[in-house]
């Protein structure tokens, strides 16, 4: 008898899952111990501003929308990706082509989406990685002040515990194992505006015939829409991207994202 992913998970989980297994309920950014985490980003945020500037009001409301955010989209992703195993466990899934997304890179693509929703005046967005080019690679977000660069940054990782996001100062990291990863950046600011309006269910890169990714063409003009690119339209990837766009629509009829 042939197992479907979702029969294997529901005989897996009960041996394998821990309390980061399952994606976090929409309750769980409002827990105690969550929103004191967020309150400790708002704070490190703040610190890392100029002196004059961290006392502003308009400062203030940024680093305040920018540590909710990162917490609630974190947990939002995690859910879109529908995983019950974290980490390493969530990516054989991926590469045994079990489960669509849950890689680290995912959720550092996704998590650029979510954080340059707004124009941000006081900080900037970048990607980073650890063991670039190793099989420990591992890829995140971080955010900096606009003033200043990487290392000066929070790192933002929303992979290890799926969707429980963790962060730290890029400041304290071995420089050795950590860099900045800009090259990543420049592709995604591309794509993703500030103020952009694609749905917490656009994917930029989906699989295509489950080899290679390419990105997604929905929202792009014709200039960037490579050849080889038509090849990931009608994979299952594709398919159930557009489906759940299409079912944030008519949850959410009048936002074009929604956290709950």
């Amino acid at each position: 008898m042939k197992l479907s992913a979702k029969h294997l998970v529901s005989l897996l989980a009960p041996l394998l899952c821990l309390s980061s297994c399952y994606p976090p309920p929409p309750e769980y950014t409002s827990t105690p111990l969550v929103t004191e985490r967020r309150q400790s980003l708002y704070e490190g945020l703040l610190l890392m501003l100029p002196e004059k500037e961290r006392t502003t009001p308009a400062a203030m409301e940024e680093a305040r929308w920018l540590a909710d955010t990162a917490y609630k989209a974190a947990a939002a992703i995690a859910r879109q990706y529908d995983s019950n195993f974290p980490g390493w466990a969530g990516n054989y899934l991926v590469n045994a082509h079990m489960q669509d997304r849950g890689l680290c890179w995912h959720y550092q693509h996704d998590m650029y989406r979510e954080l340059v929703r707004r124009p941000l005046q006081f900080y900037s967005i970048g990607c980073c990685v650890r063991d670039k080019g190793t099989r420990r690679e591992h890829n995140c977000v971080y955010v900096t002040p606009q003033h200043a660069s990487w290392p000066l940054a929070w790192v933002l990782d929303a992979w290890p515990y799926n969707g429980r996001l963790q962060t730290f100062n890029a400041w304290e990291l071995d420089p050795d194992q950590w860099a900045d990863r800009e090259e990543v950046t420049w592709v995604l600011s591309g794509f993703y505006l500030p103020g952009h309006k694609y749905p917490i269910e656009h994917w930029l890169q989906i699989a295509a015939a489950r080899k290679w990714y390419h990105f997604s063409f929905l929202g792009l003009s014709s200039a960037y829409i490579d050849s080889r690119w038509p090849e990931a339209w009608f994979t299952p990837q594709h398919r159930t991207m557009l489906m759940n766009i299409s079912k944030g629509k008519k949850e959410h009829p009048n936002s074009p994202v929604s956290y709950e």
